[in-house]
């Protein structure tokens, strides 16, 4: 298998500046006889060809960059690069490298910017007593000149710094500027592109104080018209065209703040310049225009900061936004503009940006946001969503106070959180990416881990009793309609897709909401329900039904048990896996079965023997000299009287499986002259499929045997020693020993006669 660490493509610089790619190989470092030295070899993976052997020589300078590039130069005027597929390849070589040259890996640099530029001219010498840079004079014969100047400068970071400043200081961008006027009128195609390549390599200047004057309301589209003559290009771009007559500034809310307006003018035509007229930076120069990224950043800080300020602007957005008499269209521009609005303030800091959320909040945006995430049109309700997820995501405890102080004064049906439910379970668009995003909304605020709790106030007890009692019926209505018979009512792709919705929260429920949850599967009986969906054709939601089931085992909870097999929820799930042997594999949910089913046995059991069961006292006695041995499949006192006492209104509560589902339990009355094949009362298919995955059983009854009492065949008993507790969990471990002590070992169940 080809090592993927070592994957690399090599780049050269070429006299444009650009980074030409010369293929992709595999690299390694190993001594070159024809170079008497250590090498970096880079053979093609296309052809194993060579396309690169570069001897490491001790003064030769190393750069590592960005954690998978490392950039060198060999001579004047050719730079090489290698980009690692993965880092760990790049640190391997890059030590190889320091380690040749003896150098510390931890260093990015394996020479001192002295010592790199002392092969130079010493132009860049780092004493500030250099003398700066000296600019030619600002005129069309000197084009050229200039060109090559800014071109030389750009490759060490003291010349950069020593260029921006002579450029500043001599206000050397309004003469440029000049020359490119008379160069167009002229139509001097030469100058003109040699005013491409002197902007362009500006830019690359990085220099925050350049910008500001490039990007000034008098400059900005000359500097944007001389970035339209590019060489090599038959025709000029018409990048002015664009921004003075087709972009169109179109205002939602009028805005009277010059200052403002200034400021969103600026930051489009500065992202316009960014991501259109530069050309894309490669690889290696992605970090080149950091200054321009945080000039566009502090813009848009400066914007929101602007528009928070201005009480007059805001007021009048969310008073037509909650206006019941506007328009569709209308309402449409105003949710996109407060779209971009929450947009933008993703760069504020976050002590900024909780005064920004508690800004809309105390302007009515919750509000505002209940009409639109009802409407009709896909663009507003998309909007919509998008808005009320950045809100959730920085503070989901503001939403919940929102809801909270709704209970008194709102219907059910004009809830928030029902609203949102709604939006979620009645989606119709077939990706269903509001649905998705609407699920992640009711996940965020529902998650007990980002509720707060203080001595006087319990946001997680008040909201969660808030939610099931006035929005979960509403939530697990679909579902709850599409299980009233004994398979799945409707097969739609929305309507399955929602359902899985619906189950994967119920299943976040489960892990997270205790009580609330545990009750409302009783009451609702929601796990029949939800295991009806087993009979979906869908497999996907198969699968989330059974992981909903496995949930609730996995969480050990004795009262889940008991619910479990007192209803019988897990016989759907077990068909299930008996029709489906090659899913059956899949999961490790065979052993709870076999337990579960093992518990359902013992309960039938004891409800047919109850009429016979022996006195306890009897049982307690024994014979003279024995001693008493608790049946491993017997019962606590706590378990005895939950399934004595409450089975009533168990039945009550629960609308249990059709009988066309349960196995027929029929009563077997065993006499001391029963033929010697002895059948237990369980059902046959039932017993069948425990044969098969537990272990053969052989119950044998001799003629002699003394008072008609069963005796257990050695394989039944390593059996019955196998099953061990209620539930096996994936934390057990198969190689436990299976032994246990002689004390814990069933004893034979006494059959009466009758």
């Amino acid at each position: 298998m080809t090592d993927t660490r070592k994957r690399v493509k090599l780049y050269e610089l070429n006299q444009e500046r650009q980074w030409d790619d010369k293929g992709t190989g595999h690299v390694s470092s190993t001594y070159v006889e024809r170079l008497k030295g250590v090498s970096l070899v880079v053979r093609s993976e296309a052809d194993g060809s060579v396309l690169l052997e570069s001897k490491i020589q001790p003064e030769t300078a190393y750069q590592k960059q960005q954690e998978t590039l490392i950039v060198w130069s060999e001579g004047d005027n050719f730079d090489l690069a290698l980009s690692f597929q993965e880092k760990a390849g790049c640190d391997e070589i890059w030590e190889k490298i320091c380690s040749v040259q003896g150098k510390d890996p931890s260093v990015d640099f394996t020479q001192d910017l002295v010592e790199e530029s002392e092969d130079d001219t010493r132009f860049d010498d780092i004493s500030d007593s250099q003398p700066p840079i000296e600019l030619p004079a600002g005129e069309l014969s000197k084009l050229e000149e200039i060109s090559e100047l800014v071109s030389s400068c750009l490759s060490s970071p003291l010349r950069r710094e020593k260029l921006a400043n002579a450029i500043e200081n001599e206000n050397y961008i309004k003469k440029l500027l000049n020359i490119f006027s008379i160069c167009e009128d002229l139509e001097n195609l030469e100058g003109l592109h040699h005013l491409y390549q002197i902007f362009r390599n500006i830019f690359l200047l990085n220099k925050n104080a350049l910008f500001e004057m490039m990007f000034s309301e008098e400059t900005i589209f000359d500097v944007v018209g001389c970035l339209e003559f590019e060489p090599g290009t038959a025709q000029p771009k018409k990048h002015r065209e664009y921004l003075k007559s087709i972009a169109k500034f179109h205002q939602v809310i009028p805005i009277t703040n010059t200052e403002l307006l200034s400021k969103i003018h600026q930051t489009y035509r500065v992202q316009y310049i960014q991501d259109v007229v530069l050309p894309t930076p490669s690889v290696f120069e992605e970090n080149i225009l950091s200054t321009l990224n945080s000039f566009v950043f502090f813009n848009k800080v400066e914007i929101v900061s602007l528009i928070l300020e201005d009480e007059r602007f805001l007021g009048d957005l969310f008073t037509e936004l909650r206006d019941s008499k506007a328009s569709e269209e209308r309402r449409k521009e105003l949710v996109l503009f407060l779209k971009e609005f929450c947009q933008l303030s993703q760069t504020l800091q976050p002590q900024s940006r909780e005064s920004f959320y508690k800004t809309l909040s105390s302007l009515g945006v919750l509000a505002g946001l209940e009409m639109t995430l009802q409407s009709t049109v896909k663009e507003t309700k998309a909007a919509s969503v998008d808005i009320l997820l950045f809100i959730v995501d920085y503070s989901p405890s503001l939403v919940r106070e929102y809801m909270m102080q709704q209970i008194n004064n709102t219907d059910d049906d004009g809830l928030l959180m029902n609203i949102v439910i709604e939006g979620m379970i009645c989606d119709t668009v077939p990706d269903m990416g509001a649905s998705v995003q609407l699920q992640g909304i009711i996940k965020t605020l529902l998650d007990p881990e980002n509720m707060l709790a203080s001595v006087n106030k319990s946001e997680k007890t008040d909201f969660l009793n808030h939610f099931y009692k006035h929005c979960m019926h509403v939530f697990v209505a679909p579902l709850l309609s599409s299980t009233v018979h004994e398979r799945p009512e409707k097969c739609d792709s929305c309507t399955v897709q929602v359902l899985g919705l619906i189950i994967e929260l119920l299943t976040f429920f489960v892990e997270h909401h205790t009580y609330h949850i545990k009750n409302y599967i009783l009451h609702k009986d929601l796990l029949r329900r939800i295991l009806v969906l087993i009979k979906s054709r869908h497999t996907f939601l198969k699968l989330f039904a059974l992981r909903f089931m496995r949930k609730i085992i996995g969480l050990k909870d004795e009262f889940y048990n008991r619910y479990i097999i007192k209803v019988r929820n897990f016989y759907l799930s077990f068909n299930f896996f008996k029709k489906n042997d090659n899913i059956f594999q899949v999961f490790d949910l065979i052993k709870t079965f076999k337990t579960l089913k093992l518990r359902y046995d013992q309960h039938q059991d004891r409800i047919k023997d109850r009429g016979t069961i022996e006195p306890v006292t009897s049982i307690l006695r024994g014979t003279p000299g024995s001693r008493f041995r608790r049946d491993e499949r017997a019962v606590d006192e706590d378990e005895e009287m939950w399934f004595n006492e409450d089975e009533d209104e168990l039945d009550e509560n629960i609308v249990g499986p059709s009988p066309s589902c349960l196995p027929v339990l029929e009563e077997n009355k065993v006499t001391q002259s029963t033929a010697p094949d002895l059948i237990p009362t369980i059902d046959r298919l039932m017993e069948q499929d425990k044969i098969k995955e537990l272990a053969a059983k052989e119950k044998v009854v001799g003629p002699d045997t003394p008072n008609g009492k069963e005796v257990e065949s050695e394989s039944e008993t390593n059996a019955a020693k196998r099953l061990g507790s209620l539930v096996d969990y994936d934390s057990d471990s198969d190689d436990e020993p299976a032994a246990e002590t002689e004390d814990m070992q069933p004893q034979a169940k006494k059959i009466k006669a009758t």
